[in-house]
C-alpha cells in the first residue's frame, strides 16, 4: 500500500514514521527546501508523551525540553504584575510535561525517519485525481503518481483540504488575533523563564530557553478581521506589527529591531478549524489541516502527535481506507473537541482583549494561581483533556496484517 504525505511539520514525519512500521511504501512531499527549524515554543503533554515514548525520541525530546521554571507578567507600564510557575497556568505535571523548539522537535521526528521513506522537498500537489480505486497525484514540478491514499497534513491553511473539501473560510473559526514569533540574540541574560507584557488588544513575550545566546520573541494583537493580504507578504508583516506596537515602551522596541533583523519571522492568525467530517474517499487530513486548535489551546502539536499514531493503526488494520477514516474519526474526534475548548480559556489568560479584562487576570488570576496548584488557571479540564484518550497497542507488522 502507498501513501502520500502532505507537510514534513509534525503530524507529517510522525504518520511517516508510524505507516512505515506498519508495512507502507510511505512518500512526504513538501513545498520548503528542507524541513523547518526555528518557530516558537510548543508543548507535548499527556498521552502525546505516550506516542513520542513508542517512537524511541521521547529522550531526545526531553534533552530539548527548555524547563520554563517562571512566567512574569508586565503592566503596560513594563512593571511587574506578577509571577506565577507554569504549572500553575496550564496545571501540567512539573518534571513529565515538554516545551521545545518547534523546529527542534521537527527535526527529532524527520530524523526518526528519514532513511525509510521518500522525501520531496521543494514541490506540492497541484491536482488530486480520486478515482475510487486510487488517487492520481499531479505536483507542481510536473511529476506525477499514483498513490492507495492521500494524507494533508499541510497544517491550518492546508492546500490538500482546499483541493479536496474547498474555501478554508467555511472551516476556519477565527479568534481575533495574528501574531509574528521569531528568534532574537540574548542580549538580556535570560534563562529558563518567559517574560510577557500585555496592553488591552496586544502582547509581547520573550522566551529564554536556557542559558543560551538565542530568545524566542513574540508579538501579538488583535484584529477584527484576519489579515490575510499580509499572510504571503514578509514586509507587510513587519510593518503591521511595527505600526501597531511602535509608541509602546518596556522592551517592545528591541523586540521590533530583533523581528527586522530575524531571517525566520513566523507570521499566522490564531484560528481553529472545525469540519463535520475529515475525509472524503481516499483523502484524509491529520493535524492542523483537520482540526487546528490554535496555540491559545496549548494542545495542536500533541493533537497532531496522537491523531497520526491513530490514523496510522486504523489504516493498519481497517478492511480498506474508508473504514480506517470512518474508524480514526470516530475515535479521536471527542479527544480533539475537548483540547480544541481549551482555547477559550487560554486566549483571556494570554492575552486579554479589554482593560477589564487585563485587570481582572493581573490582579485575580494571577494571585489566585498559587492557591490553584496543581490545578492551574486553565483547571482541570487542561489535564483531562491531554489525557482523554487511550492508545491501541503498537502492532507489528504481521499482527496488523492479520
Amino acid at each position: 500500500m502507498k501513501a502520500l504525505i502532505s507537510g514534513a511539520s509534525i503530524a507529517g514525519p510522525a504518520l511517516a514514521y508510524w505507516l512505515h512500521h506498519h508495512g507502507w511504501d510511505v512518500t512526504v512531499v513538501e513545498k520548503a527546501p528542507a524541513v523547518r527549524a526555528g518557530g516558537y515554543p510548543i508543548d507535548v503533554r499527556g498521552v502525546a508523551l505516550d506516542v513520542l515514548d513508542r517512537m524511541g525520541v521521547l529522550p531526545q525530546v526531553r534533552a530539548a525540553h527548555i524547563d520554563t521554571r517562571r512566567l512574569t507578567f508586565m503592566t503596560p507600564a513594563g512593571r511587574v504584575a506578577g509571577r506565577i510557575r507554569a504549572e500553575q497556568l496550564t496545571g501540567g505535571t512539573e518534571g513529565r510535561d515538554l516545551e521545545l523548539a518547534r523546529g527542534r522537535l521537527t527535526t527529532i521526528l524527520f530524523d526518526a525517519v528519514r532513511d525509510d521513506v521518500e522525501w520531496i522537498f521543494n514541490d506540492s500537489i497541484a491536482t488530486l485525481d480520486d478515482h475510487g480505486d486510487g488517487v492520481g497525484v499531479t505536483f507542481v514540478s510536473g511529476a506525477s503518481g499514483e498513490f492507495d491514499v492521500v494524507i494533508g497534513a499541510d497544517g491550518l491553511h492546508s492546500h490538500t483540504r482546499r483541493l479536496v473539501f474547498g474555501p478554508e473560510e467555511q472551516f476556519n473559526r477565527y479568534l481575533g488575533y495574528c501574531f509574528a514569533g521569531f528568534t532574537i540574540p540574548n542580549g538580556l541574560g535570560l534563562s529558563h523563564e518567559v517574560l510577557t507584557w500585555s496592553a488591552p488588544g496586544r502582547m509581547a513575550a520573550i522566551y529564554a530557553p536556557g542559558c543560551t545566546g538565542t530568545l524566542h520573541g513574540f508579538l501579538m494583537t488583535s484584529r477584527p478581521q484576519p489579515p490575510l493580504a499580509e499572510l504571503g507578504d514578509a514586509e507587510a508583516q513587519r510593518a503591521l506589527m511595527a505600526e501597531v506596537f511602535g509608541g509602546d515602551g518596556w522592551l517592545i522596541p528591541e523586540l521590533l529591531d530583533g523581528m527586522r533583523a530575524a531571517d525566520d519571522v513566523f507570521f499566522d492568525v490564531t484560528s481553529q478549524i472545525h469540519m463535520p467530517g475529515w475525509s472524503r474517499g481516499r483523502v484524509v487530513l491529520a493535524g492542523d489541516a483537520a482540526h487546528a486548535p490554535s496555540f491559545f489551546s496549548g494542545q495542536g502539536t500533541s493533537i497532531a502527535l496522537v491523531g497520526a499514531y491513530m490514523l496510522a493503526d486504523e489504516l493498519a488494520t481497517a478492511t480498506g481506507p474508508t473504514a480506517a477514516f470512518a474508524a480514526y474519526e470516530q475515535k479521536t474526534r471527542d479527544f480533539v473537541r475537548r483540547n480544541q475548548a481549551l482555547a477559550d480559556t487560554g486566549g483571556t489568560t494570554l492575552a486579554p482583549a479589554t482593560s477589564r479584562a487585563l485587570w481582572v487576570r493581573n490582579n485575580v488570576l494571577l494571585k489566585l494561581a498559587p492557591l490553584l496548584a496543581p490545578t492551574g488557571l486553565l483547571g482541570r479540564a487542561g489535564r483531562r483533556a491531554a489525557t482523554a484518550l487511550t492508545l491501541p497497542p503498537v502492532r507489528s507488522i504481521a499482527a496488523a496484517r492479520r
